[in-house]
């Protein structure tokens, strides 16, 4: 039985068509748990990552930046719970705000991208390849040095155009959004996780809410995914421990494989020439432990060179 909220759930989202796509799922979650779907609102913003066009995420602050009005927005009273793309959320939260919920997690691989091309393998040598993530850059580059990245800003509909526009002959999208887009046939190829390990909680929407707001925890709890949110929170401490931003290029994956909580973490130069990986086994209480403990390992690991002063900023 749903206990009444004191007014409709009023639910934030950017309006991205991806997002939009990810907002609407928690909408169709929360009426198949019972909730009056005319009680359910969704508000739109703008943020800061989707007005900065002309340059680089990480010349601009790195994480947060698709997150900090719809924070904003929770502060003022403005929406009831935040949705988001969990690798957009930044890895320390404001003071008064908490991750509720995180929904079951979608494809956490990469889709290789491209018109002419069905793989990697099969690009041109010195080929343009589009993508604005240091970690595709750094993990691309370690595949194939001799190619030229070029900077790939935009959603998923104005990247693929990029492509019909021949900006670049290939890129890589997550394969989660194009498939919550119906979009997955535009796939060439996609990458293993063995090959290209993905960004830390890749494929996973994250609900965020005020912390005091009892009502709204209770009313979005039948939402949350164990498995995920274990997951999640693993990869999410060892970026932490990092300091994992948009400009430092790290990948991390965890998964629940019975009793067990199996996690890998990588980092990379941001020329791709140098990759340090690892590994841990535990039990999922450990999450927060095997992630931190993976990075500090990194830590020791990884040495000035790659890493540099912080994070291979």
């Amino acid at each position: 039985m749903i206990t009444p909220h004191s007014h409709p759930i009023r639910i934030g989202t950017r309006g991205s068509p991806l997002a939009m796509a990810q907002a609407h799922q928690v909408r169709e979650r929360l009426v198949a748990a019972g909730h009056d779907p005319v009680a359910l609102e969704i508000r739109t913003f703008k943020t800061t990552g989707d007005k900065i066009l002309d340059r680089p995420l990480a010349d601009a602050g790195g994480k947060g930046l698709f997150t900090k009005e719809l924070e904003d927005a929770l502060f003022a009273n403005e929406i009831d719970i935040a949705v988001h793309s969990m690798k957009d959320v930044a890895t320390r939260l404001p003071d008064g705000l908490r991750l509720a919920v995180v929904l079951p997690r979608e494809d956490v691989r990469d889709a290789f991208i491209s018109h002419h091309y069905k793989s990697l393998a099969d690009l041109p040598q010195g080929a343009k390849f589009g993508t604005s993530s240091l970690r595709r850059k750094s993990q691309i580059l370690n595949l194939r040095p001799d190619l030229e990245i070029v900077e790939f800003r935009g959603n998923v509909q104005t990247r693929l155009k990029k492509l019909e526009d021949g900006v670049a002959e290939a890129t890589l999208l997550a394969l989660a959004g194009l498939k919550r887009l119906g979009l997955d046939d535009r796939a060439a190829g996609i990458f293993p996780e063995t090959e290209m390990l993905p960004a830390c909680a890749q494929g996973a929407i994250g609900i965020e809410i005020r912390a005091a707001d009892n009502a709204a925890a209770t009313a979005i709890s039948a939402l949350d995914h164990q498995p995920t949110h274990i997951a999640v929170i693993a990869e999410r401490a060892f970026l932490r421990v990092l300091d994992g931003s948009c400009r430092t290029p790290i990948a991390g994956l965890a998964r629940l494989d019975g009793d067990k909580l199996k996690f890998r973490g990588q980092v990379l130069s941001l020329d791709g020439k140098r990759e340090v990986t690892v590994e841990r086994t535990g039990r999922p209480s450990e999450a927060i432990r095997l992630g931190e403990d993976a990075a500090a390992e990194i830590l020791r690991l990884a040495g000035p060179d790659l890493l540099g002063a912080r994070g291979m900023t």
